[in-house]
């Protein structure tokens, strides 16, 4: 597939946040940008314009009057959104790692993270601005604005600080004992940023974990159970199962697991919105977001 180089004004919206009216305006009453046009005299706008609207929206939404915008020069504008990225790093962040992505651009993904990292915690960063950034970029990828390339590049470096943030936690020694989380991904599920971040706190908090990954079946976990009796499973339903339902599933897993014995299983993601309603048995908790699983791990520390 080729990678966007070449934006629609429908797509400078859904990447900006800006009416296609008003873009339109800009450029005609401030000429900001500068498209090309193609045969049937369509707009077309290049990477060059598309991140300097980015610029100018960032500045815009900071309360600076787009006519004193369209004043500066470029290293003026960019100069300017420098300052202010100082005091809002958030909204800043998401914007340059939404232009790490357009360009591919690696270094600019982490310098930017490592600026972030100077002033918040990992959780601070993760919340504020990867989940919104995740967000937005779902979005860009289902409504076309983006390439899956792009969406597979910015999901790989986050899952990158996510993982070498954890092989830091991992190296501590286990504070509680009396359980070993066992995080897993169900079949043909391969959405794992969820899951490496419930394990990156689990570690941080101080106890065991054994970390499966994607794609697994339900009888590969017998095996765990073999060895361990204290465990506890986690996992992370974000588009699967989707040829059985979620409470079949958990029927299923009650079936296969431990025999007699029901292992608890806390179930997050966006699927588990299937359980709503269902009277499920006492092993199973569903957490609606992540919070409120961090909120779990804090009683439990305290237990």
């Amino acid at each position: 597939m080729t990678v966007k180089t070449q934006f629609s004004i429908k797509d400078l919206e859904h990447l900006s946040n800006v009416k296609a009216h008003t873009i339109r305006i800009w450029e005609k009453r401030y000429n900001l940008l500068q498209p090309s046009r193609t045969d049937t005299n369509i707009r077309e706008y290049d990477l060059h314009n598309l991140k300097k609207l980015l610029n100018v929206t960032f500045l815009y939404n900071e309360g600076i009057k787009i006519s004193k915008i369209a004043k500066l020069s470029e290293a003026e504008i960019n100069q300017l959104v420098l300052d202010h990225g100082t005091t809002n790093t958030k909204d800043f962040a998401i914007k340059t790692f939404i232009s790490a992505m357009l360009d591919f651009d690696a270094r600019l993904f982490t310098t930017t993270f490592d600026s972030l990292s100077a002033k918040k915690s990992f959780r601070r960063i993760f919340f504020d601005v990867f989940l919104p950034l995740l967000d937005e970029i779902g979005i860009l990828w289902q409504t076309g604005t983006i390439d899956p390339s792009h969406e597979h590049f910015i999901s790989e470096l986050v899952k990158q600080q996510v993982i070498l943030k954890t092989e830091k936690v991992q190296r501590k020694k286990a504070k509680h004992d009396n359980v070993i989380f066992t995080l897993y991904l169900p079949f043909k599920e391969i959405h794992e940023i969820g899951l490496l971040y419930i394990n990156y706190e689990l570690l941080n908090a101080g106890y065991k974990t054994i970390y499966l990954g994607n794609n697994l079946s339900l009888d590969s976990l017998k095996y765990v159970v073999k060895h361990h009796k204290n465990v506890k499973f986690v996992s992370y339903f974000t588009v699967k199962p989707d040829k059985q339902s979620l409470l079949d599933y958990t029927q299923k897993f009650n079936e296969k697991i431990g025999g007699e014995k029901k292992f608890d299983l806390w179930l997050l993601g966006h699927k588990t919105k299937d359980l709503n309603g269902h009277k499920l048995d006492k092993n199973f908790t569903v957490f609606s977001q992540l919070t409120d699983f961090l909120a779990k791990l804090e009683t439990l520390k305290k237990s």
